[in-house]
C-alpha cells in the first residue's frame, strides 16, 4: 500500500505532504504548495485522489489533484462561503461535500462535479457551536454535534440526507440533548456500523452510543473520561479516531497534552481504559494509518507530529517526532494507489 500523509498548517498557509513507509511507518517529506487563508480541514475523495481544503480566513473550499506519489496540483476555488469551515466531509457517493461552522452555527451542504465545488445547496442554521457532520456508512443518515457553551444547548443535531439531491431533512426526534458543559465535537462510527463515539470538548469525556442505521437515531450507552484521576488542570478533547479493524479507539487530552486509549467492546460498545501516552503540547489533531499499524499526534503548540506504533493490546509505543511547521490543523492519510 502506497499511503501519503497531508498535513495543514495554518499559520504556514501551506499544505505538507508525506509518504509513509510501509515497512515501519516512517514518514518522508515530499513537499509542500502555498494556500493562503489559514488551511485547515480536510477530505479525500479517494476514487478521483482529490483532496479538499477549508480555508478559515478566506472563507472556501480549494481542491487538489494528487498522484501516486502525493504531489498536488490546484485544481479550483470553490465559491465563497457564508462562514468559515471547521470540519468538511463528503457524502458517499463523492457527489455532495459537506461543512460544518462552528462560529456561524450552521451546516452546508455543495453540489461536487469532477473535483470542484459547486454552488451552495442548502445552508442550515443549526446553532451554536456546529463542529462535525458526515453520513453514516449507507448515506442515509448525518450527525451534526455541537459545542454550545454559554451560548446555548450542547446538543447533537440529526438529520435524513437525500442522495439524490443531497438535501438534509430533520429527522424524528431531530437532535440528541446533552447535558450542560459536556460538548460534542468529533465522532467516529463503529467499523460494524452498530455504535458512534464522540469525543466531549468540555467534558473531557468520550460518550458511546448505539446507533440505529434503520432510523438514524441514537442512544446513549455510557461516558468514559479521558483523563488520569491526579489530574485537575484546565483540559478539553478534540479529535477522536478509531482503528480499521474496532478493536481500540483514542482521543486526544489538550491541556493534560496525552492521547486517551481505550479498547472497544464490539458486542455491547462499551468502552474500557486501556492507559494514556504523552503527546505533542495541545494535540488537536490525530490520525491512524490505513493498516492501523500506526498513528500520528500532531501539536499545534509545538510544531511538531508524534509517531508511535499500534502495539497488539492497543497500547501506544513512541517511535519519533518530526518538525513539520506552524499550527498542524489536520492530518489526513490517503492510499495514492487507488
Amino acid at each position: 500500500m502506497n499511503q501519503i500523509m497531508f498535513v495543514t498548517l495554518s499559520a504556514q498557509n501551506e499544505i505538507a505532504s508525506y509518504s509513509i513507509d510501509s515497512s515501519g511507518g516512517v514518514i518522508t517529506e515530499i513537499g509542500r504548495i502555498p494556500v493562503t487563508g489559514r488551511p485547515a480541514p480536510l477530505t479525500v475523495d479517494v476514487e478521483n485522489n482529490v483532496l479538499y481544503v477549508g480555508r478559515r480566513d478566506i472563507p472556501l473550499v480549494s481542491s487538489f489533484k494528487y498522484d501516486h506519489l502525493g504531489r498536488l496540483s490546484k485544481l479550483s476555488d470553490g465559491p465563497e462561503l457564508q462562514g468559515d469551515p471547521c470540519y468538511i466531509s463528503l457524502d458517499k457517493s463523492g457527489r455532495f461535500l459537506f461543512g460544518a461552522y462552528y462560529n456561524a452555527g450552521a451546516a452546508s451542504v455543495h453540489r461536487v462535479f469532477e473535483g470542484n465545488v459547486e454552488e451552495e445547496l442548502q445552508w442550515v442554521k443549526t446553532g451554536n457551536g456546529a463542529h462535525c457532520i458526515m453520513t453514516d456508512s449507507k448515506n442515509e443518515y448525518v450527525l451534526l454535534p455541537h459545542i454550545a457553551g454559554e451560548r446555548g444547548m450542547n446538543t447533537i443535531r440529526l438529520f435524513n440526507f437525500k442522495a439524490e439531491n443531497g438535501a438534509l431533512v430533520d429527522n424524528d426526534p431531530n437532535e440528541f440533548k446533552q447535558k450542560v458543559n459536556r460538548g460534542p465535537r468529533h465522532y467516529v462510527f463503529h467499523p460494524n456500523n452498530r455504535f458512534v463515539y464522540f469525543s466531549n470538548e468540555q467534558e473531557s469525556s468520550v460518550t458511546s452510543y448505539h446507533y440505529d442505521c434503520a432510523t438514524g437515531q441514537i442512544s446513549e450507552i455510557h461516558t468514559v473520561t479521558t483523563l488520569p484521576r491526579q489530574y485537575y488542570g484546565p483540559n478539553t478533547c478534540a479529535q477522536i479516531r478509531i482503528t480499521p479493524n474496532g478493536k481500540y479507539l483514542y482521543a486526544p487530552n489538550r491541556g493534560n497534552d496525552s492521547i486517551a486509549i481505550f479498547s472497544v467492546d464490539e458486542t455491547t460498545g462499551e468502552l474500557v481504559t486501556v492507559g494514556r501516552v504523552r503527546t505533542e503540547p495541545t494535540p488537536r489533531v490525530l490520525n491512524i494509518d490505513l493498516t492501523g499499524k500506526y498513528l500520528y499526534s500532531a501539536g499545534l503548540d509545538s510544531g511538531y507530529l508524534s509517531f508511535f506504533e499500534i502495539l497488539r493490546d492497543g497500547n501506544l509505543n513512541f517511535v519519533d517526532r518530526y518538525h513539520v511547521g506552524s499550527e498542524p490543523m489536520w492530518v489526513e492519510i490517503v492510499n495514492a494507489e487507488n
